[in-house]
């Protein structure tokens, strides 16, 4: 068992630090292949006609041996696996372990029980088990029956009909001259020398309080709480789906059983230790790291000869682009100084000949009148200029020109169309100009509104810096409002029922209507008139989420305004620190979330092996404590401890026994293994039974064998008495039984 959480409460650190990384990470495995099991016939060679095999035919391990012996000579799982391979052309046969030896076997295993009972559901495993048990035992009979004497465990209160076939199969087919019935927990009571007390014993389907006065069960005042170790793996199962819903592994119920059987405890104050269970400090200790199977991304290291040699090849990589783009440049420039030099002459020519010629040169080069050409020019005389200056890193800043529009002053009946087209062009190009010195002022204009908030805050804050502090504060909180509210807004149109995607999906359907209910003019019947009023716009908001709102820079103006407004608190506020801010107080190390996802250490989400990870943390006493209180796993049932005390208290009140029982609480079956069960029932039924009696409760020596061994040890003891012989079987029937001291009672 995993050891018990410590139940020290040390002082909390003040700050949340880093925690180093786990210092073990627990596996998971399945059930192994055992291998070969040799037949054991040295056991039969002993026996005689009187010594009884003894077998447990548990819910989980079927364990066998011969009554002279101190523990099974065998344990085994209660499977079977049949299967024909057509390959071989031949049937193969698996039991018990044997069924994990390949894929095949384990996915068409079979078992007796029902899952999560003690019913007995499939009997040709029984057959196939028995065969098993039979043949290791070396077993070898004449005729082949087994002759010997059969001492079977089974359930409280077994069902008539799986006691009347198990004594047919053990009777006719394997020909037992005579079988006994008894009840695993008495076994193990009786082998632990109880004569009067309270049995509760907890396996694996179920958990039963028996209580027993002069070595003789009243099964009439047996109480049964269907919770065992089976339920609990599947509980934590549960718990596990619903905590990491996307974990890539697959956990089965073997594994499960290991993890509740290796991890789990049981707390001896649950309300308390729960609320402080995920706390910061020591929660490294208590949250265990289990660590499934994964594939990493390899990553291949290199050394540092093999780092330098690429750093060196990528600044030669870097040179050689220099130069070249150096080259490129170079080129480009020629061929520009080039076309300057063709365009000068070009101008030239131009001026010098005719009106009609000059324009014949114009339009040969693409150009519409002299005025392209000079600006062409400019453009190139300006752009080889910054080349060169580029070049040398001497980047001159030049004056901008204000532009001039002559055509803008000349009446349009002066002009010829083309003339008319170029003042159109140039009447564009001042409105340009003009919104873009509107623009550069208004920035201007600003620059300098924030300059004088800061100016005048700043003397606000030297003259009342507790005001200014407190504003700032309200502020603050503001816009963390409002951040809030944004996301639960979020996190509504995420929900079809909430209000604000009601809202939404209404908006949608108006505007999908063909009368819609909010038009703001009506000219026409057939006219279109949305986007009238600027009102009409708004409804995409209303309508868009996710990533097709227009929100999110928003937001960031949100954050911006937020971190500006906690620097100037950082700054001026003593009472404001660096774990004040959003961030700090957003961080992992302070999330009850991630603690309970990923314990005290940061997580990547790139990591396969962190992903791979799940972290036990309070499933570790939750999952123990559904026998104290099965109404956390939604069990309408009464405790382990409510159910004792109403058998000790009201049942066994006018008992003259009632004193002894109180004195031999007597724990048994492997669910009552984990640490801290004994000395939480004990603490508990002292608090609910009368003062004035005394209360002990003892575990048995071997709470999983020693019902194999109580078995044998009655086996020993009776010779005759409590056994059904062959001839009774065969004079009386199945339903036949003889009750002793350890089986159950007629009904």
């Amino acid at each position: 068992m995993a050891p018990s959480a410590t139940n020290d409460n040390p002082a909390e650190s003040g700050r949340n630090s880093p925690k180093p990384p786990p210092a073990k990470l627990w596996s998971v495995n399945d059930p192994p292949f055992e291998g070969f099991r040799p037949i054991d016939t040295e056991g039969y060679r002993r026996s005689s006609h009187d010594t009884a095999i003894v077998i447990d035919n548990g819910s989980s391990t079927v364990r066998a041996g011969w009554s002279f012996d101190d523990k099974p000579r065998f344990s085994i799982p209660p499977l079977m696996a049949r299967y024909r391979d057509r390959k071989l052309n031949r049937t193969f046969t698996f039991v018990g372990s044997d069924v994990y030896a390949d894929g095949t076997s384990r996915g068409q295993a079979k078992n007796i029980y029902e899952p999560g009972s003690n019913i007995i559901n499939n009997w040709d495993v029984v057959e196939g088990v028995l065969d098993y048990v039979f043949v290791k035992l070396g077993v070898d009979g004449a005729n082949g029956s087994i002759d010997r004497p059969v001492v079977m465990t089974e359930p409280v209160a077994n069902l008539g009909y799986s006691r009347k076939t198990m004594s047919e199969i053990l009777f006719e087919c394997y020909g037992a001259p005579k079988v006994a019935y008894g009840i695993d927990a008495l076994f193990s009571y009786n082998y632990n020398g109880g004569r009067n007390g309270l049995v509760v014993s907890s396996s694996y389907t179920s958990t039963h309080l028996i209580p027993v006065v002069k070595s003789k069960a009243l099964l009439s005042q047996a109480t049964r709480l269907n919770w065992g170790r089976f339920q609990s793996a599947e509980y934590l199962l549960k718990l596990l789906k619903l905590k990491y819903p996307s974990f890539p592994g697959k956990i089965s119920e073997p594994q499960a059983e290991d993890l509740v059987r290796e991890h789990c405890y049981v707390s001896q104050d649950y309300e308390s230790e729960l609320s402080r269970y995920l706390d910061w400090t020591g929660l490294e200790d208590r949250d265990h790291v289990i660590q499934f199977p994964y594939t990493e991304n390899i990553v291949v290291q290199k050394t540092e000869e093999e780092l330098a040699r690429a750093a060196e090849k990528r600044k030669e990589s870097g040179r050689r682009l220099q130069e070249q783009a150096a080259k490129m440049r170079l080129e480009k420039l020629m061929r520009k100084e080039q076309e300057l030099v063709y365009y000068k002459n070009l101008q030239q020519r131009v001026q010098a000949a005719t009106k009609k010629e000059g324009k014949r040169l114009l339009e040969s080069d693409d150009f519409d009148d002299e005025s392209q050409l000079d600006r062409k020019i400019k453009e190139m005389e300006k752009s080889i200029r910054k080349a060169r200056n580029k070049d040398v890193g001497d980047v001159e800043e030049e004056a901008a020109e204000e532009p001039t529009f002559p055509l803008l002053d000349t009446p349009d009946d002066q002009l010829d169309e083309e003339g008319i087209k170029q003042k159109r062009q140039q009447r564009l190009m001042k409105s340009n100009y003009e919104a873009r010195a509107r623009a550069k002022a208004e920035k201007e204009r600003e620059k300098a509104r924030v300059a004088m908030e800061e100016r005048l805050d700043n003397e606000r804050r030297e003259a009342d810096l507790d005001g200014w502090v407190e504003e700032r504060r309200i502020a603050r909180q503001a816009i963390i409002q409002k951040m809030k509210d944004r996301d639960r807004l979020k996190a509504d149109l995420g929900n079809r029922k909430s209000l604000a995607n009601q809202m939404r999906m209404k908006s949608i359907a108006n505007l999908a209507s063909d009368n819609p209910t909010k038009k703001r003019r009506r000219v026409g019947d057939n006219e279109d008139t949305f986007g009238a009023d600027d009102a009409d716009w708004g409804v995409y908001r209303q309508i868009a989420t996710g990533e097709q709102s227009d929100d999110e820079e928003e937001e960031a103006d949100l954050s911006a305004s937020l971190k500006a407004i906690e620097a100037q608190l950082l700054a001026h506020d003593p009472s404001f620190t660096e774990e004040s801010t959003r961030e700090a107080q957003s961080d992992w190390t302070k999330s009850l979330v991630h603690r309970f996802l990923r314990g005290p250490w940061a997580f990547d989400s790139e990591s396969q092996r962190e992903g791979s990870q799940i972290h036990l943390n309070v499933e570790r006493i939750r999952v123990p404590e559904v026998v104290f209180q099965p109404s956390i796993a939604g069990l309408d049932q009464a405790g382990i401890v409510e159910i004792a005390a109403g058998i000790l208290g009201e049942r066994l009140k006018d008992s003259e026994y009632r004193k002894e029982v109180h004195k031999d609480i007597f724990l048994t079956g492997g669910n009552t293994l984990f640490m801290g069960f004994e000395e939480r029932l004990r603490r508990e039924l002292r608090a609910v039974v009368p003062v004035e009696m005394e209360v002990r409760v003892r575990r048995a020596g071997n709470a999983i064998l020693d019902a194999w061994r109580g078995a044998a040890l009655w086996a020993k003891r009776e010779r005759e008495r409590g056994f059904v012989t062959r001839a009774e079987f065969m004079e009386k029937g199945g339903e036949y039984l003889k009750e002793h001291d350890c089986g159950n009672a007629l009904g």
